[in-house]
C-alpha cells in the first residue's frame, strides 16, 4: 500500500461530499500528485463524482501558496465565465472546501489534500492524434489567457521559483558540467556545444520582460493537451486543469510549451533523431486556434515573440533533460539508460528545425494576427 492509500481514509473523512461514500480509486496518468476519483450517492439523485488529490510535497513545498493561487484564479474565472453566459461548473475547476472551510486538508503525516467536483462528459487525452484535437487545446489555452487578462499577476505566489527562467536553467547545466558527478560529460560534447552556441538566446524573453516590452501575466506553465478537458460530444476544449503551476509569467511561454509538446513528429524520447521533425503545419493549426481563443488579448509585442516562445521553451526543456542526465536522472523518471539524453537530443533537433523554418514561423503569426 502506498503512502497516499495509507492516509486516504483521513482525507475522505475531511470532506463533506453531500452523499453516501461509495468508494475511491486511483485515477488518471499523473506522475506528480496522487489522484483518486471519489464516487458518492446523494440520496435518490444520480451518483456524483469528485477528484481528490494528495499534493506532492516533493514538487510543492508550500501547498498553502499553491491553493491560494488556485482559489484566486478559479474564482476569477468563474465570474468571467458566468458574466459571459457560460457554465462555470463545466468551464473552470472549482475548489470543494474541506469540512473546516479551508481549501485543503492536512493529514496526520503533514501532506495536503484538495478536492474538486468531477466535470462529467469530458475526456482527458494524452496526445493529439488529430490536428483538430491540437487546435482544441490551443483554443482553450488562448481563452485561458483572455479570461485572465486583467488579473493582477503580481499577487500570485511563484510556486516553483525560476521555473521558466532559461538563464537559470543554463546556469544549472553549467554547474552540472562542472561537477560531472556521474562521469557523463565526456558523452555530451555535441549537445553542450549546441546549447552554448545559443547562450545569448536564453535571455531574449527575460530581457524583453525587463524592458517592459512583454507584460507579466497569469500563466499556466504546463500547457500540454492532457491539461485540457475535451467535451465528449463537441470535441471542444472546455476546461483547463492542473493549475498547480499557475504563476506570474509570460504568455509566449505557455504558447511555446504547447508547440514543443504537440508540433513534434515523434515521441519525446525518440532515439533516432532522423525521425524527429518540427511540424510547421501543426504549428500553424495551433497558432490559429490559440489566437482565436485569446481574442485580441495579446499585445503586438507578444505576437511578435510567439516564435521565440516556441524556440525558448524547447531549448529550455532540452537543457533540463541534459542537466538531469548529467546529474544521474534524479528528476525526470526514466525507464531505460540514456533516456534523458535522447529526450534532450529530441528537443535540440526541434530547435534546429525551428531555426531553419524561422521566417515561416514568423510569417504564420503575421498572417493570423
Amino acid at each position: 500500500m502506498s503512502r497516499a492509500e495509507q492516509y486516504l481514509s483521513e482525507a475522505l473523512e475531511a470532506f463533506d461530499f453531500g452523499g453516501e461514500l461509495v468508494g475511491a480509486v486511483r485515477y488518471g496518468h499523473g506522475h506528480i500528485n496522487d489522484t483518486f476519483v471519489v464516487h458518492t450517492q446523494p440520496g435518490e439523485d444520480p451518483c456524483r463524482r469528485f477528484i481528490l488529490q494528495r499534493i506532492s510535497s516533493a514538487a510543492f513545498k508550500h501547498p498553502e501558496q499553491v491553493m491560494s493561487n488556485i482559489v484566486g484564479v478559479t474564482r476569477y474565472l468563474g465570474g468571467k465565465i458566468a458574466a459571459a453566459g457560460g457554465d462555470p461548473e463545466r468551464e473552470t475547476m472549482s475548489v470543494w472546501a474541506a469540512r473546516d472551510g479551508g481549501s485543503y486538508f492536512t493529514d496526520s503525516e503533514g501532506s495536503a489534500w484538495r478536492c474538486y467536483p468531477f466535470i462529467e462528459g469530458t475526456v482527458c487525452l494524452q496526445r493529439a492524434d488529430t490536428p483538430e484535437l491540437f487546435a482544441a487545446s490551443g483554443y482553450a489555452f488562448g481563452r485561458f489567457q483572455r479570461q485572465l487578462d486583467g488579473y493582477p499577476a503580481d499577487t500570485l505566489y511563484e510556486t516553483i521559483p525560476h521555473f521558466h527562467d532559461t538563464v537559470d536553467r543554463l546556469r544549472k547545466l553549467k554547474a552540472a558540467v562542472e561537477a560531472d558527478s556521474e562521469g557523463r560529460v565526456s558523452e555530451v560534447g555535441p549537445e553542450l556545444d549546441f546549447v552554448y552556441k545559443r547562450e545569448a538566446d536564453c535571455s531574449v524573453a527575460l530581457d524583453a520582460l525587463a524592458r517592459g516590452e512583454l507584460p507579466l501575466r497569469v500563466t499556466h506553465n504546463d500547457t500540454k493537451l492532457n491539461n485540457v478537458l475535451i467535451d465528449r460530444e463537441s470535441g471542444r476544449g472546455i476546461c483547463v486543469i492542473d493549475l498547480d503551476t499557475v504563476m506570474p509569467g509570460l504568455a509566449i511561454n505557455d504558447f511555446g510549451d504547447s508547440i514543443r509538446f504537440g508540433a513534434n513528429s515523434n515521441e519525446e524520447d525518440e532515439p533516432d533523431q532522423s525521425k524527429v521533425h518540427f511540424d510547421l503545419g501543426l504549428y500553424e493549426v495551433y497558432t490559429a486556434a490559440f489566437l482565436e481563443g485569446a481574442g485580441g488579448a495579446l499585445t503586438d509585442a507578444e505576437l511578435a515573440y510567439l516564435p521565440w516562445g516556441a524556440k525558448l521553451m524547447t531549448l529550455e526543456c532540452g537543457i533540463r533533460f541534459l542537466t538531469d542526465y548529467l546529474e544521474g536522472d534524479h528528476y525526470f523518471h526514466t525507464q531505460r539508460p540514456r533516456q534523458n539524453l535522447d529526450r534532450a537530443r529530441t528537443q535540440f533537433k526541434l530547435v534546429q528545425d525551428m531555426e531553419e523554418q524561422w521566417d515561416a514561423m514568423r510569417a504564420a503569426v503575421e498572417k493570423l494576427k
